[in-house]
């Protein structure tokens, strides 16, 4: 009786360990090449990945920069990452030479690139600027983004210098190199230059005649759009989870991301992310909701200034699928 009772117990010990291990959720890899080292803007990825929301959608989430940022649309469209974030001026680009992407989720409404000037220099709208030195990245699409900025108020980009000064802006800035800088993230930048003692004064892209646009967007390849739809639903459902919760509680949100990387800067990110999180979900029904007004205007705004041929078609560049599936 008792050798019965002792095989018995061995027999239910060794279901109960392979029910155990034949239950366990085997979760499937994917990787997100950020546009930038991490910040208050990717909030919500770090988020979703330390609350599980990834794992309860079956998803070991790899989020890391890649060592070159501006390569992220040819590794998602070759397939070599799944997801990444960009901008919407790049995935226009991008299609237009055919690389296969497309946008499944807008991460802010509206721009945060704008034109920057210290306060001391009482520069506060685009018509002081003639006759002033502008910096800027080197980025082709800056110079007519600031010249219907100009326009808008009178001037054009032959009354202003434009200067070259790559990514440091705000020294220039605050070097006095230049007297104004374009392409500075009016939630970022504006609080580093303050931070040093430099207060500013930001003229956002939208109030001076730039068609409204999204700043950052998430994307994935056609093909994995096509082909593996659950896959990035179950993706985007998790990453709306977490910045859902990143709008309800922003502070919080920096908690998440420090612990993630303690290398980020809290006296930029804490009162940058204040001015983030209402771009979030501003005039949208849920977080990553995009429309193809806002897609076609600023690409008819992007042709009409010859950074894009004709024939392109901006409706077929984003979808709203996925983000409506996870409301």
């Amino acid at each position: 009786m008792r050798r019965l009772l002792v095989l018995l117990m061995m027999t239910l010990a060794v279901a109960v360990i392979g029910a155990a291990c034949g239950g366990e959720k085997k979760l499937e890899k994917v990787s997100v090449a950020l546009d930038w080292f991490p910040w208050s803007n990717h909030s919500g990825l770090f988020i979703a990945k330390e609350k599980g929301y990834y794992r309860d959608e079956g998803l070991d989430v790899d989020i890391y920069t890649p060592s070159d940022p501006s390569a992220v649309l040819q590794t998602v469209g070759a397939g070599r990452d799944q997801f990444g974030i960009s901008y919407q001026t790049e995935v226009l680009l991008a299609r237009q030479q055919e690389v296969p992407v497309i946008s499944i989720a807008a991460l802010v409404q509206h721009p945060l690139d704008s034109v920057m000037t210290l306060k001391s220099s009482g520069i506060e709208r685009p018509s002081q600027l003639k006759g002033k030195k502008v910096g800027y990245p080197g980025i082709g699409y800056d110079e007519p983004l600031l010249d219907t900025m100009l326009r808008k108020d009178g001037l054009s980009l032959k009354d202003v210098e434009l200067v070259n000064v790559g990514y440091d802006l705000v020294p220039a800035l605050i070097g006095k190199k230049v007297d104004a800088v374009v392409g500075a993230y009016w939630v970022h930048e504006s609080i580093s230059a303050e931070n040093q003692g430099y207060p500013v004064n930001m003229m956002r892209m939208e109030q001076w005649g730039v068609p409204d646009f999204y700043e950052l967007v998430l994307v994935t390849s056609d093909k994995l759009n096509k082909d593996n739809p659950k896959l990035v639903e179950r993706f985007v459902r998790a990453t709306v989870r977490g910045y859902v919760d990143a709008v309800a509680d922003p502070q919080k949100a920096i908690d998440v991301l420090a612990r993630a990387h303690p290398e980020v800067d809290q006296s930029i990110e804490r009162p940058g992310v204040r001015l983030l999180a209402p771009l979030w979900t501003e005039g949208v029904p849920t977080f990553g909701w995009q429309t193809r007004e806002r897609w076609v205007g600023f690409a008819d705004w992007m042709k009409d200034n010859g950074l894009l041929k004709p024939g392109l078609d901006a409706g077929a560049a984003f979808t709203n699928r996925y983000v409506e599936a996870a409301k």
